[in-house]
């Protein structure tokens, strides 16, 4: 439901083929690159018996990206290529709900990944704030379970959605049909804002607010150590932190826009617009945990050397 939609209302040959060969291109190594944060993960897991709460949510993140990503190239591979068996029941339904259940978790627990950065980094003395600090560990399950179930319920809807538009499209031949049409319409526009409300506008909602503190606090910081003349290091790894943070909100905002156009029904028309939300929508699970590898030190050392095993192996 995003930015492939039935080849009807575009040229299959030069759009399609198009879109194809740029989802395969960024989907693949997109499921790579979160299949081998997710398997450290697990691996670490079963070493330590154990997961702190940046690695559950990191773990939750890897698993919820990478699915997406799978459900995305299935979803747009069959519009493009065999869309007879993708627009019947329950094909569409199924892969339309779990690509937007994964979508919504992707993004709530980003959200959730950006709010934990916020209270662990940050440096408030307010007592609600150094009550979260606190308190983090026990708060962060709840938040993931809460990411869980919002998503499901996300999923649900959009399933329900499906539904509303295959049944549309079957019934909207006939006259007599068309209260009927109106209704189900009428019930899928306050569904759809009840996505964009809940299920995409909150999150981003929270990583906006949680970005902000954060870089904010870090910039604070940074002026108070460079007025005491603190060590050039501390200063130069704050600074270090407050473009990671910023990158993130910056990445994670494209991807919210590209998000909401891809959702709006006449954006969809334009294939050019549709296209560009292609590559962003699916180029952001990937880049983004590869940068979240290469921040830290464990994970991109084990990422080196896998990959100069890999060309060891392809030169000998």
């Amino acid at each position: 439901m995003e930015a492939c939609h039935p080849p009807q209302q575009f040229n299959v040959t030069a759009y399609g083929a198009m879109a194809l060969a740029i989802t395969t291109v960024e989907v693949f190594p997109g499921m790579w690159i979160n299949a081998f944060l997710v398997c450290l993960l697990c691996i670490a897991w079963v070493k330590k018996k154990t997961l702190n709460s940046n690695e559950k949510i990191l773990l939750l993140l890897g698993c919820s990206r990478f699915w997406y990503l799978c459900f995305s190239w299935v979803y747009c591979s069959l519009s493009i290529t065999s869309p007879n068996y993708l627009f019947v029941q329950p094909t569409f339904q199924l892969i339309v709900f779990f690509q937007s259940s994964f979508n919504c978790s992707n993004l709530w627990v980003s959200a959730c990944l950006c709010v934990f950065y916020c209270v662990k980094i940050a440096n408030f003395r307010n007592s609600f704030f150094i009550y979260l600090k606190v308190k983090t560990d026990r708060i962060v399950p709840w938040l993931l379970l809460a990411s869980l179930l919002s998503a499901l319920a996300i999923g649900i809807i959009a399933y329900d959605i499906a539904v509303t538009e295959l049944s549309i499209n079957h019934n909207s031949t006939g006259q007599g049909n068309f209260s009927k049409v109106r209704g189900k319409m009428d019930e899928n526009f306050f569904q759809i804002y009840f996505i964009y409300g809940f299920g995409f506008v909150t999150p981003f909602t929270a990583v906006i607010s949680s970005a902000f503190l954060l870089l904010f606090s870090l910039w604070r910081h940074k002026c108070k150590m460079q007025k005491n003349s603190m060590n050039s290091l501390s200063i130069d790894a704050h600074i270090k932190a407050m473009k990671s943070i910023l990158s993130f909100f910056i990445m994670y905002s494209i991807n919210f826009i590209f998000l909401i156009l891809s959702l709006i029904p006449s954006t969809k028309k334009e294939k050019y617009v549709a296209l560009v939300s292609l590559v962003f929508l699916y180029a952001f699970p990937g880049v983004h945990s590869l940068i979240l590898i290469f921040s830290n030190p464990k994970l991109e050392k084990t990422l080196i050397r896998i990959l100069s095993c890999v060309k060891c192996i392809r030169i000998a």
